[in-house]
């Protein structure tokens, strides 16, 4: 929001009544509008309408996962241009995003729409547990089950199918093969359907494990130079490619087999990652994903731009949820420190240094002591708040 201020744009933000409160940069914004937390999208549309009355807007562009379908009907509605809500969908559905991936000869764990019972029961018989039932359209691991047969899974689908909101039922859930691996996520920007630049890091442990185990979360960058890293921009470019993405940020999750090696595709997002992943890339690169991304919105229509140089060094984060409502962070001390966190019952590092083994040496370091020093633990969320 700050750069498009700055690119001489005149801000105004569509929210939630109970994100009102939020830290806003207030003072770049013109105006702000809360909608109910329960507002139906047509109430959304309605509300942009209004706006475009006096001030027609020029972008509209959505900050989070669950707006970015809302966003793209609301440029529909006003014939803007973007990104359009069926190619939206294809970053919020998985398995939409899994048959694009599948398609572009990328590799997908084996998966099935949790719809027709004869597919089913024949991928069941194809595939050998485990498996993960997870929803198609919500975000990181939240309601996603790990099933160890046949019993099980059938269980679950009948449980999803008896529930009162019909959103929560099986066929908006796919069932997919459980990859024992590292996961990576690779965050990149997007002008003229072409990767500009993108980051590669790997978690400390899946974000399954953390949501369902609890601890904290890690992820670092990886060394430059790695083949890991090449397969992975790869991989992100002709993926990036099939999903028809013309311009913005996306963010995409792969796995790393134990058994074979290979990456496999998790899923993408048209967005910027969250859980600071975006600070983390900034302390290595010098690269702020989200500057550069309301640059790219600005500047759509441009035919040249200057291209990106980021700098090749390594950052890495660690985040928990923290016993204390504001924690104490006065305790770490390392100069490599580049970001502490400051959100409630939340503790988090970004370490920033020219050495990858530095990194890694102080996120270790910090996991232990986190466990000791702020670390609790909540059941995990099985649907987005």
């Amino acid at each position: 929001m700050r750069e498009c201020k700055a690119q001489g744009c005149n801000v105004i933000l569509i929210t939630k009544e109970k994100m009102l409160t939020e830290d806003w940069p207030r003072d770049v914004i013109e105006e702000i509008f809360a909608l109910p937390n329960d507002a139906p999208v047509e109430l959304f549309l309605d509300l942009v309408s209004h706006i475009a009355k006096t001030r027609k807007p020029d972008r509209i562009v959505a900050l989070e996962e669950f707006d970015v379908v809302v966003a793209a009907l609301a440029r529909e509605h006003l014939c803007m241009p973007g990104l359009s809500s069926s190619s939206a969908k294809n970053f919020r559905d998985k398995l939409s995003m899994s048959v694009r991936a599948r398609n572009a000869g990328i590799s997908v764990p084996d998966f099935v729409p949790a719809i027709n019972h004869e597919e089913i029961s024949a991928y069941m018989d194809r595939i050998p547990p485990p498996w993960v039932l997870k929803p198609r359209s919500d975000v990181s691991a939240i309601g996603i089950r790990k099933l160890e047969s046949a019993e099980e899974a059938w269980s679950a689908i009948e449980e999803l199918n008896k529930r009162e909101s019909l959103r929560e039922r099986a066929s908006y859930h796919l069932l997919s093969r459980f990859v024992p691996g590292e996961v990576f996520h690779v965050d990149s920007l997007v002008d003229q359907s072409k990767v500009a630049f993108a980051g590669v890091n790997k978690y400390g442990r899946p974000p399954l494990q953390v949501a369902h185990g609890g601890g904290a979360y890690i992820s670092q960058t990886i060394a430059h130079n790695s083949p890991e890293k090449k397969q992975l921009l790869e991989i992100n470019r002709r993926l990036i490619k099939a999903m028809g993405l013309d311009y913005g940020a996306t963010h995409a999750e792969f796995i790393k087999s134990e058994a074979d090696g290979e990456f496999y595709f998790l899923e993408i997002a048209a967005r910027v990652g969250g859980a600071y992943i975006a600070d983390v890339l900034e302390a290595a690169s010098g690269i702020n994903l989200w500057r550069e991304w309301a640059r790219l919105e600005v500047e759509a229509d441009s035919a040249t731009r200057a291209k990106l140089k980021p700098r090749k060094e390594h950052a890495g984060i660690i985040l928990s949820l923290a016993r204390q409502e504001y924690p104490d962070t006065a305790g770490y001390d390392d100069p490599e420190i580049a970001y502490r966190v400051k959100k409630k019952h939340h503790a988090g590092l970004i370490v920033r240094s020219p050495k990858l083994e530095r990194v890694s040496e102080l996120l270790d370091d910090y996991g232990r002591r986190f466990v000791d020093d702020f670390i609790a633990v909540l059941p995990p969320l099985e649907r987005a708040e």
